[in-house]
């Protein structure tokens, strides 16, 4: 077994701290992950913004006259505190 691992050292040199370089490979890699990551923020940020137009259009079932107040915890067309069911 000794004599494996004594073969194994002898045939793969250690390489020089010249000869491991990234290249113009690792850089494009870079450069392309670099792109991908601007172009899904981007798209996210799209999204979001067609999520509040909807949200301000009512798609979801809470009209904006009747939106509450996060601050008081009270709606905007009475004065009493919202119900657990409000919320």
């Amino acid at each position: 077994m000794t004599g494996i691992v004594v073969l194994a050292a002898a045939s793969d040199p250690r390489p020089d701290d010249n000869n491991v370089v990234a290249g113009w490979v690792g850089f494009a890699v870079l450069i392309a992950l670099i792109i991908a990551v601007v172009f899904i923020l981007r798209s996210f940020t799209k999204q979001l913004k067609k999520v509040d137009a909807a949200r301000d259009a009512g798609v979801y079932g809470d009209d904006t006259a009747d939106r509450k107040d996060t601050a008081t915890g009270e709606s905007e067309d009475s004065g009493t505190p919202p119900t657990h069911q409000e919320r």
